[in-house]
């Protein structure tokens, strides 16, 4: 992995990084020792360099159980349950599915959309279908409500018996709905720690179990981390430490008004990263009126939509741009005699390579319409490569959320929205709630 700032540097004023040193220093240190705020949800920062080849092997048996009797295996979670484990695999698989005799592994429980949940009951429907439960409460509505629904279906189509043998649970270790219902159903479990919130969990068993059973190497994907897990170390010297640089780039920016980082990728593998990104930083930072909006695209393609804005719209953006050095195929584009297109001075080229130079001309062209550019470069799509990526942007945002002086591990403004939800569906326990939310409704 290799991070450029120099896109980014002359738009902060001299002096602005090595004043941050210190700083980010300072908040990497809060997550070695345990000092900081939500420090009872740092077991995420030595993950990696804990997690043994036998727990792994534990975790792939498992799987390769799945993988035998199953031809699609449902991920029920939301946030970082859903989020983590997706952008994995749809990195690693085939773009259109096509992943030889590995079993299709689809999601449910982040949406409450009918119809979602009608199209993948009707997908499911006469196949051999396996469920990966991932809720440490057994209650979150998104997620409680899809497996209570594809629970039952596959109970129907295979009897309560066999049933037992195709669900497993990720949930906590000793409490909680979900845990009490894997034991008295009988349900194979693995454990979320208590110490890892959802968004910070991918390289847990709530993201290692789905990712095995799609045919992805773990034990890779953990190695990438580990090393990850050293290069931005407390020891590390800030000048060294891609974390601590990147980490003080996006807050010197944010000082100089730039309040919305976009991530911008060149490889459509990249998309749902993004997504387990916005994630990440959004809920870890946007508290006490503070944070970084975290957005993203997808180029060349949104260059069509987004180009525009970004262009020559506000200039409250910057970029993040992850590049990825090397394509894992080959394409070559052919020449037409009639060469009606004009794209005959594009023949013999890989298509990675023009592909290549669209990245630099746009980094280029938005530079000079006014937009800092941070590059963050994977030398491809792997599983090494994707557990470096994990890390380095879990460590950047817990020095980034201490540098804003906000506690990056909590999220008490999702709770919001569940409050008023559950008042109007009159769940039980809510009657005042109820009764004056719809009393402010009818007004």
């Amino acid at each position: 992995m290799k991070l450029c700032l120099k896109n980014a540097a002359s738009f902060v004023p001299v002096g602005t990084m090595e004043r941050l040193a210190a700083e980010t220093a300072a908040a990497n240190e809060l997550l070695e020792n345990g000092q900081g705020a939500g420090n009872d949800f740092l077991g995420w920062v030595h993950l990696p360099s804990q997690t043994t080849e036998a727990f792994l092997d534990e975790v792939q048996a498992v799987a390769n159980q799945l993988r035998a009797k199953a031809e699609i295996i449902v991920v029920a979670g939301i946030g970082g349950s859903y989020l983590g484990p997706r952008a994995v695999n749809e990195a690693l698989d085939h773009t259109f599915g096509l992943n030889g005799n590995n079993p299709r592994v689809v999601y449910a429980g982040n949406n409450i959309g009918e119809d979602y949940l009608a199209d993948l009951m009707e997908l499911l429907t006469d196949k051999t279908f396996a469920i990966i439960n991932i809720s440490k409460s057994g209650t979150t509505t998104e997620t409680a409500l899809a497996f209570r629904l594809l629970k039952t279906m596959l109970e129907k189509q295979v009897g309560k018996a066999a049933a037992k043998d195709l669900i497993v649970c990720i949930t906590d270790k000793a409490k909680g709905a979900a845990r009490k219902t894997a034991e008295i159903e009988g349900y194979k479990t693995f454990v979320i720690p208590d110490n890892v919130g959802g968004r910070f969990s991918v390289l847990t068993p709530v993201g290692l179990l789905p990712i095995a059973c799609a045919g992805h190497d773990i034990k890779a994907l953990i190695r990438g981390a580990q090393d990850m897990e050293k290069t931005t170390g407390m020891d590390v010297a800030y000048t060294e430490n891609p974390a601590c640089q990147y980490a003080a780039m996006r807050n010197a920016l944010y000082q100089f008004g730039k309040k919305i980082e976009i991530m911008a990728n060149f490889n459509p593998k990249v998309h749902y990263f993004a997504e387990w990104w916005k994630q990440l930083y959004g809920e870890s930072e946007g508290k006490d009126h503070k944070g970084i909006f975290p957005a993203s695209v997808d180029l060349t393609t949104d260059l069509h939509s987004m180009g525009q804005w970004i262009q020559d719209g506000e200039r409250s953006i910057f970029e993040t741009v992850i590049s990825i050095e090397k394509s894992n195929k080959t394409v070559i584009f052919p020449k037409d005699e009639q060469n009606l297109d004009g794209l005959n001075f594009l023949a013999g080229k890989r298509v990675d390579e023009v592909n290549k130079m669209a990245e630099l001309g746009t980094q280029l062209a938005h530079v000079d319409g006014g937009v800092p550019n941070i590059k963050i470069s994977f030398e491809k799509v792997d599983e090494y490569n994707i557990g470096q990526f994990i890390y380095f942007f879990e460590r950047g945002c817990g020095i980034s959320g201490y540098m804003l002086k906000v506690n990056p591990f909590n999220q008490p403004g999702v709770e919001a929205y569940k409050k008023n939800m559950f008042a109007l569906l009159d769940k039980p326990g809510y009657e005042e709630e109820s009764k004056a939310i719809k009393a402010r409704l009818q007004k």
